[in-house]
This record gives structure tokens, C-alpha cells and sequence, in this order.
């Protein structure tokens, strides 16, 4: 429980200390300290686990929920979708999972660990071949050249990007020429950062990624047919002590408003 007053009540109570008898103040302070802990009850704090690749719009969306929901606050943990299941898994305390693949949701779905009928299909996204801006990288099957020397990838055990782009590698009969030059990353920002500051000479990530940033360019589009679709579900976990609020964020992250936020990241929206 917050202890601290809000201002309005604490000046109610100074006004009356000066001017009333004694047991009526002791009243307004009984009042004062009520309404309080009614303010502070009334917060509902949703701790939500997110998909790297969410960060900048899921932080937008939910400043637009807040608009009408001032009561609810949000905290939130963003990681490669494999390592935020497994904790899931775990037990740790979350009340939305929004993974960046379906095999992390149907994992803890066949667990029993979703809460039943939450589930949504929201977003989808597209594989990209990034590079510095100075780079002459011209397309997937330059990768092989000498002059590539360090290839950024999410590590497939933990990050869906990283899945997909093996996938795509595959593919493209390229995984096996890539020897030591892949580098493994905890999650696709951290594949971005890698490309941005050189350490990288190129990295796949999503095009919602490549998008958030002005320090790569990007080289080439993975074929659709070439990896899993990227599909991107919510749902609400069934340990959550918020179901009801969780819920209804969850319906939040499909209607119109949240939409467009994702929209304009570079998503597109999922059907039904």
C-alpha cells in the first residue's frame, strides 16, 4: 500500500487541524486514510513478457491503452520468445506472453499454462538481410565471399528470428558454407546492435527491426517459402492473479487503435 497522501487530501486534513475540535479531525484523518488505500488498490499492475522485436511499439500501444485505463501500469520484460517461455515455465510471475513464433505459445499451451480461450493471433513480420550502409553486400548468396567475415544470427534454441534464419539459410543451401562466420546473438536487438556498430558485416532480423534503425540498410528480403511464417500470438497466462485486466489487454492488442500502432512499426496484421 502507497502510505504518501495525495496532495488534495492532505491539504483537506491541514485545513481541518486548524479550525475543527479534535475528535472530528481524528475522523477526517480515518477518511483521509481510507480513500488512500482505496487509490492505491484500485492500480493494476500487469507485468507483461515480450519478443525483443516488440519493444518500440508494445511500449507505444500501451501508453495509448493508459489514455483510457489510467489505473492500469505495465511491466515488462522483453527477450528472445524462448527464454521468456522457459521462464514462463518456470513460474515466474507474468500475466501476458506475447511470443515472436507460435511454437513457444503452443509449448506452454500443451502444458496447460495459457489460460483458456486468451489466445490471439496478432502480428506478422518479414526476415531481413541487413548490413552497414557502406556495406557492398548485394544479396544472400554474397555471404559466402571472403570479405564477409561475421554473420549476426538470434541463437535458434532461444530466438524465433534465429529459427527462421537458419531456415532461410538452409534453404538457400548456404548454412553449410557459413563455417565459422555466424555469431550467435541472445535476441534480434542484439543481432541489430552487432550490424550497427561494424562488429557485424551482416545480420538477419526482422524488417520491423531494420525499419527502428538509420544505421543499416537492408540487403535483401528472405523468400516467404523459405522459413516457417512469422507469426507473432498473445495470450494470457493461466497463473496470472490479473486474468480479468490481462484479458482485456490482450483484446486491446487487436483493436483498431493498437492497429495502427503496430502498423506504422512495420507489422501487418494477422487473420484471425
Amino acid at each position: 500500500m502507497n502510505s504518501a497522501l495525495p496532495k488534495s487530501i492532505a491539504k483537506i486534513i491541514q485545513s481541518s487541524l486548524r479550525c475543527v475540535p479534535s475528535r472530528f479531525c481524528v475522523s477526517v484523518l480515518l477518511f483521509a486514510v481510507v480513500c488512500s488505500t482505496c487509490l492505491a488498490q484500485d492500480k493494476t499492475s500487469l507485468t507483461i513478457s515480450a519478443a525483443a522485436s516488440l519493444k518500440d511499439a508494445l511500449v507505444e500501444v500501451e501508453a495509448a491503452y493508459q489514455k483510457s485505463q489510467p489505473n492500469v501500469e505495465f511491466s515488462n520484460n522483453f527477450a528472445g520468445s524462448g527464454t521468456l517461455a522457459a521462464q514462463i515455465d518456470q513460474g515466474a510471475p507474468v500475466d501476458v506472453f506475447l511470443s515472436a513464433a507460435a511454437k513457444q505459445m503452443d509449448d506452454l499451451e500443451t502444458k496447460g499454462l495459457i489460460a483458456a480461450g486468451s489466445r490471439r493471433n496478432l502480428l506478422r513480420n518479414t526476415l531481413v538481410l541487413i548490413a552497414p550502409l557502406d556495406s557492398k553486400l548485394g544479396g544472400f548468396q554474397g555471404l559466402v565471399a571472403g570479405d564477409v567475415k561475421m554473420i549476426a544470427v538470434g541463437d535458434p534454441a532461444a530466438v524465433p528470428a534465429g529459427q527462421y534464419g537458419r531456415q532461410t539459410l538452409l534453404a538457400l543451401h548456404l548454412f553449410d558454407k557459413m563455417g565459422t562466420k555466424i555469431v550467435f546473438a541472445k535476441d534480434v536487438r542484439q543481432v541489430l546492435t552487432y550490424v550497427e556498430t561494424g562488429n557485424a558485416d551482416a545480420g538477419l532480423v526482422y524488417g520491423t527491426d531494420a525499419k527502428s534503425s538509420s544505421k543499416v540498410k537492408v540487403v535483401a528480403t528472405a523468400p516467404e517459402s523459405s522459413h516457417d511464417p512469422i507469426l507473432y500470438p498473445a495470450a494470457v497466462i493461466k497463473g496470472s492473479r490479473n486474468q480479468a485486466a490481462a484479458l482485456k489487454f490482450v483484446d486491446f492488442l487487436s483493436a483498431p487503435a493498437a492497429s495502427a500502432i503496430f502498423v506504422r512499426y512495420g507489422f501487418t496484421i494477422a487473420t484471425p
